[in-house]
């Protein structure tokens, strides 16, 4: 642990997930994106889908750090400060929204603006995680998100909601709350567009249990935060156990990202945890920090980057940057898959300069 009581490599990890986030949803184009850089159509899981629950598990050990000043109890003070964090993330991801529609739309087809999203996502796992790490007695935490886990996994099942269709008990909700129109767009494999959130409301059952497994993490790491080694063991142990039994029931709960089904939750929180411990030897263990300056500017302030990276890409696309630069300079000189690539590291260099410059002022935009 640093003097300053915060983990390095956690805030690295942090980065690096916020980072990956804003390179996988900004290419040169669509069209010509390497494999590993998508997302699994709908079963299975590559590179690219480790990236969003990453940070997902980072939020949940980062939230056992910042609710130990609460004394982990529900209170006047402890409450109001998780629903307004959660409320104004919730805000900033429907702006978000709100500027992307704006831009492309003007003020018009506000009936097909959508209210769900990756900050909502990330606001209601933070909120509900949150109330329940400050009302269930910690030792019972990993068999909370357990619970939660399981009925999920035996709704799905129950519901037949294992496939992507509009009969999916997710996209029913969705559309009995939101409506067809405000909903997000997937395509079958005969290409008939349907209304499916990703993001999807009920679906943040799975979210929450992964929020709950990080704040489990969390937890192990501040027990015996004196001895780098005995956490990185720790985190070894654990992370290897729920990786593998992730991948075990993966034969009868498919590992899917856009369902977050409770697989997947356990596979990718078990290599988030590997990774983490692999960090923590790294860094904290063996010193070996100045690769990770770059990433770090990332981690101190990620949710004002992440927003920052969404308000660039609609800005650099809309003014013509985006397209020009990708056909007429990358393209040329990288084909249409290198250039395509090159376009996604460099809008991810351009949005770390003013990261880096919040970095060595020591600014720090919190919610």
């Amino acid at each position: 642990m640093a003097q300053s009581g915060r983990l390095l490599s956690l805030d690295v990890m942090r980065g690096i997930t916020i980072a990956g986030m804003i390179m996988v949803n900004n290419p040169g184009s669509w069209g010509y994106v390497y494999a590993p850089l998508r997302h699994a159509s709908w079963n299975g899981l590559t590179p690219t889908d480790l990236v969003f629950p990453f940070f997902m598990f980072i939020m949940g050990v980062s939230m056992f750090f910042s609710l130990r000043k609460y004394d982990f109890k529900l209170s006047r003070e402890s409450v109001t400060k998780v629903l307004k964090r959660t409320v104004l993330i919730f805000l900033v991801g429907f702006a978000l929204n709100l500027f992307g529609h704006l831009c492309y739309n003007g003020f018009s087809n506000f009936e097909n603006l959508r209210i769900l999203g990756v900050m909502q996502r990330l606001a209601l796992a933070y909120g509900i995680g949150s109330l329940i790490g400050l009302s269930v007695k910690h030792k019972y935490i990993l068999q909370t998100a357990a619970g939660i886990l399981l009925f999920y996994w035996i709704l799905l099942a129950a519901t037949g909601s294992q496939t992507l269709s509009e009969d999916n008990i997710i996209a029913i909700v969705d559309r009995a709350l939101f409506g067809n129109t405000h909903m997000y767009h997937d395509y079958l494999a005969d290409g008939t567009r349907i209304a499916f959130d990703p993001e999807g409301l009920l679906s943040c059952l799975g979210s929450i249990g992964h929020v709950l497994l990080g704040f489990y993490v969390g937890k192990m790491i501040l027990d015996c935060k004196k001895n780098n080694e005995l956490i990185i063991r720790n985190l070894f142990i654990f992370g290897t156990i729920i990786m593998f039994l992730g991948f075990l029931l993966s034969y009868g709960c498919p590992i899917n990202k856009k369902l977050w089904s409770s697989t997947f939750v356990l596979t990718t929180c078990g290599f988030g945890s590997l990774f983490l411990a692999l960090l923590i030897w790294i860094i904290d263990i063996n010193g070996k920090k100045k690769w990770s300056l770059f990433f770090e500017s990332f981690g101190i302030n990620p949710l004002y980057l992440y927003v920052q990276g969404d308000v660039f890409a609609v800005v650099l696309d809309k003014c013509g940057v985006t397209p020009y630069v990708y056909a007429d300079i990358l393209v040329p000189l990288f084909g249409n898959f290198g250039g395509s690539l090159a376009w996604a590291i460099l809008f991810v260099v351009l949005n770390w300069i003013p990261g880096y410059w919040l970095y060595k002022k020591r600014i720090y935009i919190k919610l």
